[in-house]
């Protein structure tokens, strides 16, 4: 199974470094939002993929699920979407204001 998620993470970061290489401001915005999914498949992989019961400690448990990956994870994605929101809200307003969202054009010349 971490085989499998190995591959789907390759393929994510994959796809992300080819949107961050885009002339488009949203496409850059949207790499951002994939390689930040990608971190959060990373972090789980990363904790090992195990099956066991809640993560409520009893002293007749044996076997019991980490929940501090999942915690981790979570928090990964608060933070991610307080970031793509601020992405997205200076992508609007850089579109607003320069009317085009190519980034080769929003650079300016060299004598600036």
């Amino acid at each position: 199974m971490e085989l499998l998620m190995s591959i789907i993470i390759g393929i994510v970061f994959s796809v992300s470094i080819y949107l961050f290489m885009s002339r488009s401001l949203l496409r850059v915005a949207v790499a951002s939002v994939i390689l930040s999914h990608g971190v959060h498949l990373l972090l789980l992989t990363m904790s090992g993929l195990q099956r066991g019961i809640a993560p409520i400690l009893s002293f007749e448990s044996d076997a019991y699920t980490d929940a501090l990956p999942q915690a981790l994870v979570l928090t990964a994605i608060v933070i991610s979407f307080a970031v793509t929101s601020l992405l997205l809200v200076m992508a609007y307003r850089t579109y607003k204001v320069h009317q085009t969202d190519d980034l080769e054009q929003l650079r300016g010349s060299a004598d600036e």
